[in-house]
């Protein structure tokens, strides 16, 4: 059995910490993190707001991203080996996982905002957190390329408002969690909701 999990939200959420958490206790997890699939600093454009666009879909190689996932989707042990992800002994066995079960977490801040992913996901999560909150984890945070002043208040949350307007639009199935609440809450309110689900697709 192959199960999805996306983990969306806001810059800062808590997204990272949650999938991190998750990984280490479901069985056989691996991950797809949408930050690493960002276009190099010299290909994100300037827009009119005067900033790198880096808060858009544009500044993400998601062909490569969606390849991944299929790439998990089409053999989930080949891909566990290849990122180094322990496998029940089960999950070896049954080399293409008919026996137990595979789960992959898609972890970003764009994820339900791309077509071709909407559809892919058995449970979707999301984070949010109040905009000073945000801004001021915002600011705690140390980027390769640094925030150049204005950015968050600028380009970073306008762009979070429009695309979570969007995200709304595409799915109906998302379940929010509220991101200023204990690490632990979160944990446990996620863990929960992907147990039940996980019973109720057996």
């Amino acid at each position: 059995m192959k199960f999805i999990i996306g983990i969306g939200g806001v810059t800062n959420g808590g997204k990272t910490t949650l999938t991190n958490r998750l990984v280490k206790t479901l069985p056989n997890c691996c991950v797809v993190h949408q930050d690493d699939f960002f276009k190099k600093p010299d290909q994100i454009e300037v827009g009119e707001d005067g900033f790198r666009q880096w808060d858009v879909i544009d500044a993400l190689d998601m062909e490569a991203m969606v390849n991944t996932v299929r790439g998990w989707q089409e053999n989930p042990v080949k891909f566990a080996r290849s990122h180094g992800v322990s496998l029940s002994p089960e999950a070896h066995e049954a080399d293409l996982g008919e026996k137990g079960i595979h789960i992959l977490i898609v972890e970003g801040f764009l994820i339900y905002n791309y077509e071709p992913l909407i559809d892919i996901y058995d449970k979707c999560l999301y984070i949010s957190i109040p905009y000073e909150e945000c801004k001021r984890r915002r600011s705690t945070r140390t980027y390769t390329v640094p925030d150049p002043p204005g950015l968050f208040e600028g380009h970073v949350w306008p762009m979070y408002l429009k695309h979570r307007k969007e995200m709304e639009n595409n799915c109906d199935s998302i379940e929010y969690l509220d991101g200023m609440a204990s690490r632990e809450d979160i944990y446990n309110q996620a863990y929960e909701s992907i147990q039940n689900s996980l019973l109720n697709n057996l």
